[in-house]
């Protein structure tokens, strides 16, 4: 019985008001890119480096390959405020810039799911499930 349910009167079904209500709803911008069969070996410390720059600058949720990235396919998860934003930071990645890769922008509400952080101190390592 729900708070807003007389005594003795059948369960309801759960509307998706009642299912969504407390939902955080983060939204980012995934990018899908596209490898184009080309050798990314060239590249690869570049687009490193600049993922782990947008990383640090907060701008990156999660990036990486599909499979095992040697046909240059992968997912890139932004924080941004708009699609443009998005877009801008995808057209520098060094993939991009010479070439080896093109890449598709949607934007993702997050509604379902759950991330669990391990930090061990003593250890001096981490992991999230």
């Amino acid at each position: 019985m729900t708070d807003d349910q007389a005594p003795g009167a059948p369960e309801r079904a759960p509307t998706v008001a009642d299912l969504t209500r407390n939902m955080l709803r983060p939204k980012f911008f995934v990018a899908f890119s596209l490898g184009k069969g080309l050798d990314l070996r060239p590249r690869l410390a570049e687009h490193l480096a600049y993922m782990i720059e947008l990383e640090r600058r907060g701008r990156l949720f999660a990036s990486g390959p599909f499979g095992d990235g040697r046909n240059g396919d992968g997912m890139t998860i932004l924080r941004a405020s708009d699609e443009a934003e998005a877009r801008a930071m995808m057209l520098k990645d060094p993939f991009v810039v010479h070439g080896l890769r093109t890449f598709t922008i949607k934007p993702w509400t997050v509604m379902e799911g759950s991330l669990s952080v391990t930090v061990s101190l003593s250890q001096g390592s981490a992991a999230v499930s």
